[in-house]
């Protein structure tokens, strides 16, 4: 690769030395690693926190982090990829994205990669192939989808987090009752947050998780049936206690109705943490989505968002060793410790259990030890067809809320659209 320029004397000797050893070869040997990455918001973190405490334990391995805009990082990557310039390291984005770049060459395998193992099934499920025989991303973090609230309104209210759904409706009709609130904060405008924060937020608890999004992917499950459909219908009694106006509300502005304290629960992912905590002037609470009465047993959306590969076209074994050493030491407790703290609401995927600073990130990672994780039902495999998966739910479940349609309406359209290209979805249908 066109990056890699050894300088000074006896090259081959530091070939030798990097390739046994790779924290043996001095910074002056080797130009640094190059990561690329979308998330050029992340990059005083990754200067000031993580590289350092790399080079901590390997100091001669200088490593860069290069970001390009979010919006340009897939066309500039590949274009990068294709022209054999891009980075040694790639910031992998979940699902189809990230396996296209593997199917092309552009991602390495990482099957050998020893920290791997401290990762489960569902943590490496966005960045394996569909047969399960390679994986080519190190999972970093995934986000967590709940409630938030406001800790005012509920104590001027006299009320508690609910657990289950009927306290859940008990605790919306008491804000709805009280009249200076709205219930709940979220538009349906921009379509993909009554999808997003609604469906794949509670929808988990009624399909069981992975035994119902793995259901979809093998055909034995259907969206217009079963926990699904029973998504749909618990989705559709949000619609009277959502903020006046919610049809014609983008996601900016519920972001700022809910930190200005206009209303009282605010259906999330954890990536709100940092922003809200920063603007919001009251103290904010979470709770876990509400079990449907008679279960036992719940579910969270833990849904997996970012990852790091190699570059498959490091063509110099020294820099591949250098390059796996850094795959490799993200892998470890230390990584995700410094990664999940300095971006609150984005938590490791290691098995390995990480303490967080901030009190609101710990209350939702704590959610792991008492429900069983999954990821979004539409994220694998079933948006790869025409019409998208992704974009019916979203279009299907604002419709909903919108009151243009029933559950069962939207479950079958849904559905239908699965089926006219997906196989498995099409046999017995």
């Amino acid at each position: 690769m066109n990056r890699a320029k050894f300088v000074g004397v006896a090259a081959a000797a530091g070939l030798m030395a990097l390739t046994l050893a790779p924290a043996a070869m001095t910074a002056a040997q080797m130009e640094p690693l190059v990561i690329e990455s979308w998330r050029n918001d992340d990059l005083t973190i990754w200067e000031d926190v993580i590289i350092p405490a790399f080079n901590a334990s390997y100091p001669d391995i200088p490593v860069v982090f290069s970001p390009s805009a979010p919006a340009e990082y897939n066309a500039a990557l590949n274009a990068r990829l294709e022209a054999g310039t891009a980075g040694d390291l790639i910031t992998c984005r979940p699902f189809d994205l990230s396996l296209d770049l593997f199917n092309q060459g552009h991602l390495a395998s990482l099957n050998d990669l020893e920290g791997m193992a401290n990762f489960g099934d569902v943590a490496k499920s966005a960045w394996v192939t569909d047969d399960g025989s390679d994986v080519f991303c190190v999972p970093m973090a995934s986000v967590i989808h709940g409630f938030f609230y406001n800790q005012d309104i509920f104590t001027e209210l006299g009320l508690e987090e609910p657990t289950t759904e009927a306290e859940f409706y008990a605790v919306l009709d008491a804000i709805q009752a009280d009249g200076d609130y709205a219930p709940l904060v979220m538009g349906t405008l921009d379509q993909w947050e009554a999808a997003t924060m609604g469906f794949q937020n509670i929808g988990p608890n009624y399909w069981h998780g992975e035994e119902g999004r793995l259901g979809l992917i093998d055909g034995t499950a259907k969206y217009n049936e079963g926990g699904f459909l029973e998504a749909f219908e618990a989705l559709s009694r949000w619609q009277p206690y959502l903020i006046n106006g919610y049809q014609g509300i983008g996601y900016p502005d519920a972001q700022s109705a809910f930190t200005l304290g206009l209303g009282a629960v605010y259906p999330t992912g954890s990536w709100e943490i940092s922003g809200f905590e920063a603007v919001a002037e009251f103290p904010i609470g979470a709770f876990m989505p509400p079990l449907p009465e008679g279960s036992d047993q719940c579910y969270i959306s833990d849904h997996t968002d970012i990852a790091m590969g190699m570059n498959g076209h490091i063509a110099d074994e020294a820099r591949r060793e250098a390059a796996t050493t850094f795959l490799n030491w993200m892998t470890t407790p230390e990584f995700a410790s410094l990664y999940s703290n300095a971006l609150p609401g984005f938590f490791s995927l290691s098995n390995e259990p990480v303490a967080l600073d901030n009190p609101l990130a710990q209350e939702m990672v704590s959610w792991r030890d008492e429900c069983e994780s999954t990821i979004r039902s539409s994220y694998q495999i079933l948006s790869r067809g025409e019409p998208n998966n992704e974009t019916d739910l979203w279009v299907n479940s604002a419709l909903l809320l919108n009151g243009e349609v029933t559950a069962q309406e939207a479950a079958d359209t849904v559905q239908a659209g699965l089926e006219a290209w997906y196989e498995p979805q099409q046999s017995g249908s």
